[in-house]
């Protein structure tokens, strides 16, 4: 059985809606991106007993849904993306990214679980 064919993605004005969001963020962490992060994020994955395999896991597979927020840098916007990982035994993480379409990148600003409640960032 072979797979569906990769659906190509064109560029859209943000902000995206939470699908689309969800879209983008995968496509870019499917192929070859550039991840930056806060250590603030590093931080919070390693208070989480996480590593940087349950974040990119996250940026495949997660989902968003909520509507991004814009980021103090125009004409970027912020989103929340969240699903369990491999080692979050079966606990929901969620990260606040900021990706860059164009670029072909996402900057993880912080990480928590998603019954905590968002605290800045």
């Amino acid at each position: 059985m072979s797979e569906p064919p990769e659906i190509k993605l064109v560029d859209l004005a943000e902000p995206w809606n939470p699908a689309q969001a969800t879209e983008r963020i995968r496509s870019i962490a499917k192929g070859v991106y550039d991840l930056a992060y806060k250590r603030h994020a590093l931080k919070q994955l390693d208070d989480r007993s996480l590593i940087m395999g349950d974040l990119t896991f996250l940026l495949k597979n997660g989902f968003v849904y909520e509507p991004g927020v814009s980021a103090t840098r125009p004409p970027f916007w912020k989103y929340q993306i969240q699903c369990t990982t491999p080692n979050s035994k079966n606990r929901e993480v969620r990260a606040v990214v900021i990706p860059d379409w164009k670029r072909k990148g996402i900057k993880v600003v912080t990480v928590m679980w998603a019954d905590e409640p968002v605290q800045g960032g």
